[in-house]
């Protein structure tokens, strides 16, 4: 695998799905390329007084839409390679589920672990020093959002950063999403990627032609999962794949698994791994301690919720799962998906399954744009018509409601009801728009097909800004 190049593997897919289209070539060559990339290298003064040169890179795939959008990751393993190849999948992500943006990618070359807090704060703020003056953020050019080693807090030093040099600017905290509540967040943001993850599975799952030619039945219930990686997104994909019925069997972290066939309670993982720094000797649980192998395990469900790679020909033959849900970018190689739909197992492409994050993204950069919380105007204004649609109601029937009933139909909804209706919605129609591709064209894959349905819109809009004919 030293030869491997996730941006290579990220075109394979283009080229594939472009087969099945007809696009000038031009066009597809324009579509495949990075229009921006950007590699900066700064010095910081760590706590001991010393100084190192940190390595960051921000790219910009596609301005067919604008402004970009795209994650800020800080990992050890952060390179140009990867960094383009996730802001490519950005710009397909965002097409396909329909958020107008083009796709962007954010890289710090940093483990966070080697760090501490003061220490990761000023690396954040230089590293958005270097963004502004290159133009490579702002609510109109390039909105970034949290990644894998990033989160809400990084986000909020970004946005102060960057409203501290633009003190003229009223839309400064649109520059980022992901931020927490505080500064202008939005309720749901944290745990949009594995909501939208569970959304997705539940859809797929719930298409019987599909279930009946894997061997399975409709629905999540009883579905047995295992989940690789326990951080935001593994976390809150496991929760909520648990909540819908699922059994969750195994969980891999990077330091060693666990699996327990009757299932494991993800609310208590969690919190042992908080305490103990590993999921490992968690209680009746078999450990596993080389993690990998947790993969190879039989199970109806895999969710890769890690890095990219995990899944490559080496151990693709082993895997024994029906269905794989890429909730990380990338976790399957290409050469890994051949293997594994000639064995007749279905992905559920990362580019569609882990849209949930830019989507709540985009519904908190509109609130930022618009000033205003969503169902802060009208939540009251529903529940006074719906009490009085209830007092009617118990009017004509002659019967009360309880207080339970009563409260549950008065209810306006507020910003978190919104969001999710709002993310359900997207990743329900989505899901959709590319099984009906799939069957209609007849691809070997649900990813040629997502590929189609993300091209054809790329396309269309560099078609109709008369770039091409």
């Amino acid at each position: 695998m030293d030869n491997y190049s996730f941006f290579d593997n990220v075109n394979q897919f283009v080229v594939r799905a472009a087969q099945y289209m007809e696009l000038p070539q031009g066009l597809l060559d324009q579509i495949k390329e990075c229009n921006s990339v950007y590699q900066t290298n700064f010095p910081i003064k760590l706590d001991n007084g010393h100084y190192e040169v940190i390595t960051a890179y921000r790219v910009q795939h596609s301005h067919h839409r604008l402004p970009v959008k795209g994650g800020i990751r800080y990992s050890s393993f952060v390179n140009e390679d990867e960094v383009k190849a996730l802001a490519a999948l950005m710009s397909y992500k965002c097409a396909l589920v329909d958020v107008p943006f083009g796709g962007a990618k954010g890289g710090v070359k940093i483990s966070t672990r080697n760090y501490s807090e003061r220490e990761l704060e000023k690396i954040t703020r230089r590293y958005t020093t270097e963004l502004i003056r290159k133009n490579f953020i702002s609510p109109a050019q390039d909105v970034p959002a949290p990644d894998y080693g990033t989160g809400a807090r990084e986000m909020a030093w970004i946005a102060d950063t960057y409203s501290a040099m633009h003190t003229n600017e009223i839309n400064a905290l649109a520059c980022v999403t992901g931020k927490p509540i505080s500064l202008h967040g939005i309720r749901g943001r944290t745990e949009a990627t594995g909501r939208g993850v569970f959304y997705g599975i539940r859809e797929a799952v719930s298409i019987s032609e599909d279930m009946e030619s894997l061997g399975l039945s409709p629905g999540l219930e009883g579905k047995r999962i295992i989940v690789q990686g326990l951080g935001n997104v593994g976390y809150f994909s496991a929760k909520y794949l648990q909540e819908g019925g699922a059994i969750i069997a195994g969980i891999a972290e990077y330091n060693g698994g666990i699996y327990d066939a009757n299932g494991l309670d993800v609310e208590e993982v969690f919190q042992h791994m908080k305490e103990n720094g590993a999921v490992l000797n968690f209680k009746n649980a078999k450990n596993i301690e080389n993690s990998a192998e947790l993969l190879e395990y039989e199970c109806d469900i895999l969710v890769p919720a890690a890095l990219e790679n995990q899944i490559t020909e080496e151990n693709a033959p082993r895997i024994q799962a029906k269905i794989i849900g890429e909730a990380a970018n990338g976790p399957v190689t290409t050469e890994a998906a051949d293997i594994l739909q000639q064995r007749g197992v279905r992905i559920l492409p990362d580019f569609y399954l882990n849209a949930g994050g830019v989507t709540v993204s985009y519904f908190e950069w509109l609130k930022n744009l618009s000033h205003v919380a969503f169902g802060r105007m009208d939540k009251r204004y529903e529940e006074l018509t719906n009490r009085g649609m209830v007092g009617a109601m118990e009017e004509i029937t002659g019967k009360e409601l309880s207080d339970t009933q009563r409260q549950l139909l008065v209810r306006g909804a507020g910003e978190i009801d919104i969001v999710n209706s709002g993310l359900e919605e997207t990743m329900v129609n989505a899901y959709h728009t590319i099984w009906d591709v799939m069957k209609t064209k007849e691809t070997p894959s649900l990813r040629i097909a997502s590929f189609i349905v993300a091209i054809d819109k790329i396309a269309a809009a560099y078609m109709s800004r008369g770039i091409f004919p």
